[in-house]
């Protein structure tokens, strides 16, 4: 029986595991492991402690096709909308942005950004393991990867596939360090992938509030923190007036490198404060939810975006993400289909 963990439960993870349910043997076993404790990372949905109806994005906040793939995920896109999974954005855009880029197509997801990453997990047909953070690698003789999570507990792959942030899988210990050691290019273009950083609220109002806005998300150019705005569930086109609306506020990247190394709850008071003087009429919130994205975006990817790199051949470690091709949708799936081959090449599938 072949044996095969995934880490990370986002978007990449997520589609990879079930792209290699479909092209490996059925008895073989897949592991997911996310050291949060829960699925989408950076496509994470978050629910009111008062009402777990009313979500917000943190995260991405809808998905984007653009021409040059449409050819290519067209059908899925459908498959997905037939599902329920996706839905066409019809709310209106203000501010200066690249939402009319020519020939794109924008969707929504209205069960929320985490629904799309759950829906790949479901397909995987994984163990899926939380709170569970790798802390080391090694290998375990010719055979097997050993991996090892922040409490000791350790597990043996015949192959592991990364999918965390090139920066989190560089600061790994055990042998794969060597490995890393060993290929001096692949280390120099790993340390020369950068992401961007920034700050998400989610804020949370008892239903029956109105929010004064024809808009559904605001792009902000001339705020020295506030960058975009969204009435989320506008945005994701709700109209429950049973469940009450929520606002995602994410900040601009220079405030995100700013503030990156300071409390995430003063930072949180500084962003509302912004946040009322720029729309004074925005009811106080009866909850505010702050999320720290380190690694938001990829800022500068690994050069030629070969969409996974494979680290170690016997046994099998490959680095996957949207570091090794486009911090989008697409890109993830473009990068879990390297992925799946690098894999299933390996086990000569």
């Amino acid at each position: 029986m072949v044996k095969v963990l995934v880490v990370g439960a986002g978007m990449t993870g997520a589609s990879a595991a079930a792209l290699l349910r479909q092209r490996l043997p059925t008895d073989s076993s897949i592991t997911v492991w996310d050291k949060a404790r829960g699925a989408g990372g950076r496509m994470s949905t978050s629910r009111s402690s008062s009402d777990d109806k009313c979500t917000v994005d943190l995260g991405a906040q809808y998905i984007t096709l653009i021409e040059q793939y449409q050819a290519r995920r067209q059908e899925l896109y459908l498959n997905l909308v037939q599902k329920g999974i996706l839905a066409p954005m019809t709310g209106n855009v203000e501010g200066p942005n690249r939402f009319d880029e020519k020939g794109a197509k924008h969707y929504v997801t209205p069960q929320g950004i985490g629904s799309l990453v759950k829906h790949f997990l479901n397909q995987a047909e994984a163990k899926v393991e939380y709170n569970r953070q790798v802390v080391s690698v090694d290998v375990d003789g010719k055979d097997t990867v050993r991996v090892a999570d922040i409490s000791g507990n350790a597990e043996s792959f015949q192959a592991v596939v990364l999918t965390m942030p090139v920066p989190q899988i560089l600061q790994l210990r055990g042998s794969i360090q060597k490995a890393l050691d060993a290929d001096r290019p692949v280390w120099d273009r790993l340390l020369g992938v950068t992401y961007s950083s920034r700050y998400a609220l989610g804020l949370f109002y008892p239903a029956g509030t109105e929010l004064p806005y024809q808009w559904c998300s605001k792009y902000i150019s001339d705020d020295p923190c506030i960058r975009y705005v969204a009435v989320d569930n506008k945005k994701r086109n709700l109209e429950d007036k049973t469940v009450g609306p929520s606002v995602c506020v994410h900040t601009h990247v220079q405030f995100g490198l700013q503030h990156i190394e300071q409390d995430k709850e003063q930072v949180k008071k500084l962003i509302l404060q912004h946040l009322r003087a720029r729309l004074p009429e925005l009811p106080e919130p009866t909850e505010v939810k702050s999320q720290k994205w380190r690694y938001s975006q990829v800022y500068r990817g690994y050069p030629g975006r070969p969409g996974c790199v494979t680290l170690q051949r016997e046994p099998l470690i490959v680095l996957g993400g949207d570091a090794f091709s486009l911090s989008s949708f697409d890109g993830c799936l473009d990068s879990a289909e390297a992925v799946a081959s690098a894999v299933t090449n390996y086990l000569k599938l």
